[in-house]
């Protein structure tokens, strides 16, 4: 009797693949939900989604008629006012170039009357001082004025953020080492009183009357802005005065801002400065001269009329 082969088990069958897909597998099998591909299968057997109906023709077709009237229309408008606009547009630049060449031209002769009643006040002054007329003019800045005197040389400080105490600590000031118009006002009467006899800064002449004031970060000498470096020149006795200031208050004042914030400074004696003349002068009161001139006002010759030019 033969005997039968023995069963061999086949066993499980290798997994697919791409078993582990099965998500991805199910996402491309079935890229369109069945609920959106059966609304797409009945529009479609419809005819498309267009309207099936007359009325629902005409009420499209008279929509896309009013959306085209409403854009030509918008267009058309468009169109009439682009020149008004244009026009309007070149009215206004010439009226802004027009006032600002009569704005120009105004400060142009504000400068010229300026300088014509600065001369006039100059040559006043030379005619009428008498005995004392070169100093009057000299100390009231009316004439230009050169000699032996200092150049002292004050900038700012390479960086803008120093630290340390010293003598603007205490003052309000931010630890920078910027000049400030409160420097420069100690500077300048530091050399007065060291016997400076005319003062110019940044070619800027100085009277008894010139103010040093701020505005931002600037300094003004006159209302007028000065950039640093600021050149100050002093006539007087070169060496003498160039020691006294070293020696003073403000000059030690300086030489602690130097110190404490990096400010550069430099002072020489020199032979030869020159100092123009004060760019205006103003007229604060005036004495009549003589009997007759004291007649002529009504008033006694001690009297003192007062006047702003």
């Amino acid at each position: 009797m033969s005997q039968q082969p023995p069963v061999r088990s086949t066993g499980t069958p290798p997994p697919r693949p791409d078993a582990s897909m099965s998500l991805l597998n199910n996402v491309i099998d079935h890229a369109v939900d069945d609920g959106y591909a059966e609304a797409s299968a009945r529009r479609a057997a419809e005819g498309g989604g267009m309207p099936r109906t007359i009325r629902a023709k005409l009420g499209l077709a008279a929509g896309l008629v009013l959306a085209a009237a409403v854009v030509t229309l918008g267009a058309a408008e468009a169109r009439v006012s682009a020149p008004v606009v244009a026009k309007e547009r070149q009215e206004l630049i010439d009226r802004i170039e027009s006032e600002t060449s009569a704005a120009d031209k105004l400060e142009t002769d504000v400068e010229r009357i300026r300088a014509e009643v600065g001369e006039r006040q100059r040559k006043a002054l030379e005619q009428h001082g008498g005995d004392q007329a070169e100093l009057v003019a000299l100390l009231s800045g009316a004439t230009p004025v050169h000699g032996p005197g200092v150049k002292l040389v004050v900038d700012d400080a390479k960086g803008t953020d120093t630290g340390g105490g010293g003598p603007r600590e205490s003052s309000g000031f931010s630890d920078t080492g910027r000049v400030r118009d409160r420097d420069m006002q100690r500077v300048v009467n530091g050399l007065w009183e060291s016997g400076a006899e005319a003062v110019a800064i940044n070619g800027q002449r100085l009277t008894a009357l010139s103010a040093i004031r701020a505005a931002g970060d600037a300094i003004l000498v006159d209302n007028k802005p000065l950039v640093p470096p600021y050149t100050i020149l002093a006539v007087g006795d070169g060496q003498r005065l160039s020691t006294a200031f070293q020696d003073s208050a403000d000059g030690q004042y300086l030489h602690a801002l130097q110190e404490n914030f990096g400010i550069r400074t430099s002072i020489s004696a020199e032979g030869d400065v020159r100092l123009p003349a004060a760019p205006s002068l103003i007229v604060r009161t005036a004495e009549p001269r003589g009997a007759g001139a004291a007649k002529a006002t009504g008033q006694a010759t001690a009297d003192t009329g007062k006047g702003t030019s």
